[in-house]
């Protein structure tokens, strides 16, 4: 008997967390998206969610736009030799629930990769 009398205000506490509706959580506190900066949460969820893979000279990048607004992603190489010359991609639009593949290469090494949103 006396384990659910401990129980019962645990169970009690999560079936009322449960029973509140989504829209009456306030939302004055700001989120962070995956870039780590802040954003408000009143405003809607932006951006292409992009992955790279770097083989020996060659780096390849999937971008996905889980979103309803279009994206623009730029494919940035950066070569670790001097004298390799540093690429970046034309700019791609992302649509919604559209993946896209951007590729790149150096010579010899590369020392960084990132993907650049917007124009």
């Amino acid at each position: 008997m006396r384990l659910s009398r401990r129980i019962a205000p645990a169970f009690a506490a999560v079936a009322l967390v449960m029973a509140v509706p989504y829209d009456a959580i306030p939302r004055t506190l700001a989120h962070q998206d995956g870039a780590g900066t802040s954003r408000p949460s009143g405003s809607q969820p932006f951006g292409a969610e992009c992955r790279t893979t770097v083989t020996g000279s060659h780096v390849v990048a999937y971008c996905h736009n889980p979103y309803v607004d279009t994206d623009s992603v730029r494919l940035h190489v950066e070569c670790a030799r001097w004298w390799d010359i540093d690429t970046d991609s034309a700019s791609v639009d992302v649509g919604p629930a559209t993946t896209v593949r951007l590729s790149g290469r150096c010579w010899k090494e590369i020392r960084a990769v990132w993907i650049r949103h917007g124009t």
